[in-house]
């Protein structure tokens, strides 16, 4: 049997591995019943059903009418880039403030892109920002540092 859909195939890997794992770790909660559930009733099920679909995608990826697509080399600049913005914005975080954390990860994210376009950037960064103040200290209350240290 030959692999014809590469990405469909490493797809359904990934979630039959994610559901089992859930699915095992939700079997040491109490599960309860259906009408009373427990902690683990729901990660169970939902363990199974991502299981379900890893398969279902993975049988797919091998059929006859599965498209031939290969898996595009690994790019490892892009992962660092992105991976390094999110670092950054822990670091920044508590010292520079919502405001600042959040304007330099998507500027520093982005450029990952061969698309990048300052525009863009700014646009997406003052919209998340707005998003983030509304949600997490307006809505959430909770208490990050929004301006830097040395303009509160």
């Amino acid at each position: 049997m030959k692999i014809r859909n590469q990405r469909d195939f490493g797809a359904g890997i990934m979630y039959m591995v994610i559901g089992l794992f859930f699915t095992l770790v939700a079997t040491q909660y109490p599960m309860g019943t259906a009408a009373k559930m427990g902690p683990g009733y729901f990660p169970f099920c939902l363990g199974i059903l991502m299981t379900l679909l890893g398969l279902l995608i993975l049988v797919k990826s091998l059929g006859a009418k599965a498209t031939i697509d290969k898996i595009p080399p690994f790019n490892w600049k892009v992962i660092s880039i992105i991976t390094g913005s999110i670092c950054l914005f822990g670091i920044l975080l508590p010292t520079m403030g919502v405001l600042v954390a959040i304007f330099t990860l998507v500027f520093v994210a982005s450029t990952a892109s061969r698309e990048f376009s300052w525009k863009a950037a700014t646009l997406n960064s003052v919209v998340l920002i707005g998003f983030t103040y509304l949600v997490f200290i307006v809505g959430l209350k909770l208490t990050f540092p929004v301006l830097p240290f040395f303009i509160q």
